[in-house]
């Protein structure tokens, strides 16, 4: 099975996740989500596939859009190799995506838990951040917090690092 945003939707509120989505046109980049004047008080989150340098470890990197990333300096952090952006067929195969829907909603389709989940450790667990539900077309509100639990329950290895 494969998430999309209805299934999306219908686990946050099996699992009783308070979330809000926000309906908008499909954005291809962080410039044209910028666009959409979404609310002041949210954390937008810029989310990365990454693999490393021999393409047995992937990662998804899902931080606040303001957050420089140091791919070298991530993969010492990780204690892993060099680390690179993964292809569009890589998306495909582990997270069932396509480019420019990646998402930390995407580990849902990872049956296999090839994936590391990474994100800041000074995000709070009650900041309020908004991701795309596998589908460039809404953004969904919820605590970063409630992601983590969502992710620890689905056994989707976590870590957050220093950036």
């Amino acid at each position: 099975m494969s998430f999309d945003k209805n299934s999306i939707y219908a686990l946050l509120n099996n699992k009783h996740i308070h979330f809000k989505y926000t309906e908008h046109r499909p954005v291809y980049s962080m410039e044209e989500l910028d666009a959409l004047e979404m609310p002041a008080d949210v954390v937008i989150c810029k989310n990365l596939f990454l693999r490393n340098s021999n393409g047995k470890q992937h990662f998804l990197l899902s931080v606040p859009a303001a957050t420089p990333i140091d791919l070298k300096q991530l993969a010492t952090s990780l204690g892993s190799s060099r680390l690179s952006f993964a292809s569009a067929e890589r998306l495909e195969k582990y997270l069932r995506l396509q480019s420019g829907l990646v998402s930390p909603f995407g580990l849902l389709n990872d049956t296999s838990k090839s994936v590391i989940f990474v994100s800041s450790k000074n995000l709070p667990p009650s900041a309020i951040i908004g991701i795309h539900p596998n589908d460039n077309t809404a953004t969904v509100w919820l605590t970063f917090g409630d992601l983590l639990a969502l992710l620890s329950e689905l056994q989707v290895e976590v870590k957050l690092v220093e950036l």
